[in-house]
C-alpha cells in the first residue's frame, strides 16, 4: 500500500474526466486518474461526501479489515481499530479528498448520459441540473448499489396506518425501547439492525426470512472471513462452494430448531446468480440461540386492522415494521438507454471493461463481492484509470465546461 505522503506528482492535462458520485468508489476513481495525470472532476448530488454510508445506523461497522478496506494512496489510522465505525469511515472519506486534492461540485445531479453524436463519436454528454450540458472523453458512474430505498409491493400496504420504515431511516434503537419490533428482510442489514434493537431493549424483536442466509463468522481465531473470500474469488463455483460449506458447518451452529435451516443453495452459487452475499455475524447467532431475535416467515400482506399477515398464514400486530428490503439502484434513467444494463437494473460489465457500444463508460461500486466492496473499489480505480489514460484525446474544438468545484472542508485524522 502507498505510504501516507505519496501525493501525486504527475501534472494534470487536458479537459476532465467526470466522475458521478462521490462515496468510497467515485472518491478512489478520482484519485486513481488524478496520479495518472488525469484531471477528473467528481459530481455529487448531496452537500456530503459519503452521503449513502451516512444512512447506516449509529452502531455500523464494516465487515471488513481497516487494512483491506483502505482506498488507493491513503491507508486508515490504526487508531481506527481492525473493525472500522461508520463515523471513522465518513472521516476517512473526507480526509482522503483533501489528501488527493480532489475537485468535487456538491449539488449537481446528473440525469442522464448520452453519446456525443455524430461530431464526436468518441465522447459522452452528461444533462446535469440547472441545464448543464458537460463534454468528455469518459465518464466514471459510481453512485453505488445503495441509491433508492425500495419497499415491495404488499398487498394492504397501502392503507395500512402502522408505523412502517425502510431500513435506511433506521439510526438507532432508542426510539423502539420496549416495543415489538417486525425487522423485514434477514441480509445484512436486517440481521444486524435485528441484534441492535435486541441489544438496545425492544420487548420483542422478530426477522421475517423469505430467503434463509448463508451465516459467516467475521473473524475465526484471528483469520477474517474478508480474507476467505479473497482466496477463493478466482475459484470455479463448485470448489468455492464446497469450501465455504465446510467452513460453514465447521464454525457456525446449526439454526434449523429456531427456524434458520441451513440453505440449499451454496453461498457462491447464490452470490453468483442473485448477487447475494452471505450474512456477516456481528450477534444474531447467539441472539437467535437465547430467543432474543426469533426468525418468522415471510411478509406476505398487510391488513387493514394494524395486522401483518405472514407467509404461514401467522397474523402479527406488531408495534413497529422495518422493512430491510434493499435499495433500486435507479441505473435506468441515467444509462437505460444505452444498452449497457442487465435485467436487474445492473451494468452488464464493470471496473476497466466497457459495454461494447459504450466505450469510455465505466462502472464501480455495483457488486458485492466476498473479498470486500472497498477492496474491490480500490482495485477497479487503478485498473479504470489505467484504462481511462489510454484513451486517445477529445478532437479539438470540443468545448468542455468546467464547473467550480466545491472544497471539501479540512478534517484531521489520527495517525
Amino acid at each position: 500500500m502507498a505510504p501516507a505522503t505519496d501525493h501525486p506528482v504527475t501534472p494534470l492535462l487536458g479537459p476532465p474526466v467526470y466522475v458521478v458520485g462521490a462515496g468510497p468508489g467515485g472518491l478512489a476513481a478520482a484519485a486513481a486518474l488524478r496520479r495518472r495525470g488525469v484531471r477528473a472532476v467528481v459530481l455529487e448530488r448531496a452537500r456530503t461526501l459519503g452521503a449513502s454510508w451516512r444512512g447506516h445506523h449509529d452502531g455500523m461497522r464494516l465487515h471488513t479489515t481497516r487494512r483491506m478496506s483502505a482506498l488507493p494512496g491513503l491507508p486508515m489510522p490504526r487508531s481506527f481499530g481492525r473493525w472500522v465505525e461508520r463515523d471513522d469511515l465518513l472521516r476517512y472519506l473526507e480526509r482522503y479528498a483533501e489528501f488527493h486534492d480532489l475537485e468535487i461540485v456538491h449539488g449537481i445531479e446528473v440525469t442522464r448520459i448520452e453519446h456525443g453524436g455524430p461530431e464526436d463519436p468518441g465522447g459522452w454528454v452528461l444533462h446535469a441540473t440547472g441545464g448543464r450540458r458537460l463534454t468528455t472523453r469518459a465518464v466514471v458512474v459510481a453512485t453505488g448499489r445503495h441509491h433508492t430505498p425500495r419497499l415491495p409491493d404488499w398487498p394492504g400496504l397501502a392503507a395500512w396506518t402502522g408505523d412502517l420504515r425502510h431500513s435506511g431511516t433506521y439510526r438507532s434503537s432508542a426510539p423502539y425501547q420496549d416495543r415489538d419490533v417486525l425487522v423485514v428482510g434477514a441480509g445484512n442489514s436486517g440481521t444486524e439492525i435485528a441484534v441492535d434493537l435486541a441489544r438496545g431493549g425492544a420487548a420483542r424483536v422478530r426477522l421475517a426470512v423469505r430467503t434463509v442466509p448463508h451465516i459467516v463468522r467475521r473473524s475465526v481465531a484471528g483469520w477474517p472471513a474478508q480474507a476467505t473470500g479473497v482466496l477463493v474469488r478466482r475459484l470455479p463455483v463448485w470448489p468455492a462452494d464446497r469450501l465455504l460449506r465446510v467452513l460453514e458447518r465447521v464454525t457456525v451452529p446449526d439454526l434449523s430448531p429456531y427456524g434458520l435451516p441451513r440453505p440449499a443453495t451454496g453461498p457462491y452459487t447464490r452470490l453468483r446468480r442473485e448477487g447475494t452475499p452471505p450474512v456477516h455475524d456481528t450477534g444474531l447467532v447467539d441472539a437467535v440461540r437465547e430467543g432474543r431475535v426469533e426468525p418468522v416467515a415471510a411478509v406476505e400482506s398487510f391488513a387493514e386492522d394494524g395486522e401483518v399477515v405472514l407467509a404461514d398464514g401467522t397474523r402479527l400486530r406488531p408495534d413497529a415494521v422495518i422493512a430491510a428490503t434493499g435499495y433500486r439502484r435507479a441505473l435506468e434513467p441515467l444509462v437505460g438507454h444505452l444498452g449497457v444494463l442487465d435485467g436487474t437494473g445492473l451494468p452488464r460489465v464493470h471496473g476497466a471493461r466497457t459495454a461494447p457500444k459504450a466505450p469510455g463508460l465505466y462502472f464501480t461500486g455495483f457488486t458485492q463481492p466476498l473479498s470486500g466492496a472497498l477492496r474491490e473499489l480500490a482495485l477497479d480505480a487503478r485498473r479504470i484509470a489505467r484504462a481511462v489514460a489510454a484513451l486517445p484525446p477529445l478532437p479539438a474544438g470540443v468545448p468542455v465546461p468546467r464547473p467550480k468545484p466545491v472544497p471539501v472542508p479540512p478534517v484531521s485524522l489520527p495517525r
